[in-house]
């Protein structure tokens, strides 16, 4: 690329030259998410990947896609960029694994104002950590800047990942019936739903987010940018030695969009308010916002990032196999006979 270069584009906002050195220092971060299968290096035109499928009788690709939303606010106004890519894996293999697929690879699109070269080696630097964690290949990705459609300052992330699962180990919710057990896998805090409410409430524009807070135990700005937790590795653990009937991810719509969409026709989660491990924030948003609870159930994941239905008898078994695998997870509800979806009391 040393002979790549063109002045009159540069001069209309675009610098490729700064897109060479954005891949040249990302690369680093791209090499810890490799994995077997992954067959292609960056900077090509596709991003090439061979699947095992050793021991499938009927193999099924999940794919999954989303973005990170305005919790990008809250990176940028602390010039903190290393985690948000966490968040963005996330959410795409978060989702996927409701399925019980296990991602195999993962590809970013990052659109900016400017092309500065470190700034998205930071971002690519979380995307990485982020497929580490879900145990993902990082194969490819796109950065675009746009000058003129955005200030030179701001970006956007998204994301998309694509799983695999035996057809026969699908978690389709055929089996559910009135009496299972439902089980939370903590979240680490607002993950990335629900920040438009959050910045307005909080009026984070105008904020010192630097402040430490006693209620939180760290700055508001450090408790926002929590990364996402990724729940690929103790689900994949727990359906290899449990009947897995039902997941959901929590996410934007909180607890009354999010776990009927996981659930039978016929069927509803009776949630017991009294056992939810609520942290600190989501109290703090509520009461500075004087949000209805209604509402918080209904925009957070309240400190649940996955809802889990096993049947009664194996709950005890799979709480032991996900806390062996690094989940505080707990029994929050049951499944009940209703059409109301979700039930908190």
């Amino acid at each position: 690329m040393s002979n790549s270069f063109s002045e009159s584009y540069k001069a209309a906002g675009v610098d490729i030259t700064a897109g060479y050195k954005a891949v040249e220092l990302m690369k680093q971060h791209i090499a810890r998410t490799v994995t077997p299968g992954a067959a292609s290096d960056i900077g090509g035109f596709g991003g090439l990947f061979v699947p095992d499928l050793a021991g499938m009788q009927n193999p099924v690709l999940v794919s999954g896609t989303d973005g990170v939303g305005t919790k990008l606010k809250i990176a940028m106004l602390l010039d903190k960029h290393d985690t948000i890519g966490i968040d963005c894996v996330a959410m795409c293999v978060n989702d996927v694994i409701c399925c019980g697929a296990k991602p195999l690879f993962f590809l970013d699109y990052i659109a900016c104002g400017k092309n500065d070269p470190e700034k998205i080696a930071d971002i690519v630097a979380g995307v990485a950590e982020g497929c580490v964690q879900a145990g993902a290949a990082l194969i490819g990705g796109e950065t675009a800047e746009h000058p003129g459609m955005m200030p030179e300052d701001d970006y956007d992330l998204a994301g998309f990942t694509v799983g695999i699962v035996d057809r026969d180990r699908i978690f389709d919710n055929k089996t559910v019936r009135a009496g299972d057990a439902i089980l939370a896998l903590p979240s680490s805090g607002v993950h990335s739903n629900g920040f438009s409410l959050v910045r307005k409430v909080f009026d984070v524009e105008n904020a010192d987010l630097n402040v430490y807070s006693d209620e939180l135990g760290q700055t508001i700005g450090e408790c926002l940018l929590t990364p996402t937790k990724i729940y690929v590795k103790p689900l994949l653990a727990l359906a290899d030695k449990v009947a897995v009937k039902a997941v959901s991810h929590i996410t934007g719509g909180g607890f009354y969009e999010n776990i009927p969409r996981s659930l039978p026709d016929g069927m509803s989660a009776k949630i017991d308010r009294a056992q939810l491990r609520i942290p600190p924030i989501f109290s703090l948003l509520q009461k500075t916002g004087n949000i209805p609870e209604r509402d918080m159930f209904n925009t957070y994941n309240m400190g649940v990032g996955m809802s889990i239905v096993v049947s009664a008898a194996d709950a005890d078994e799979a709480l032991r196999i996900l806390h062996d695998n690094g989940e505080d997870a707990y029994a929050i509800g049951e499944i009940v006979e209703s059409e109301e979806g979700v039930i908190i009391r």
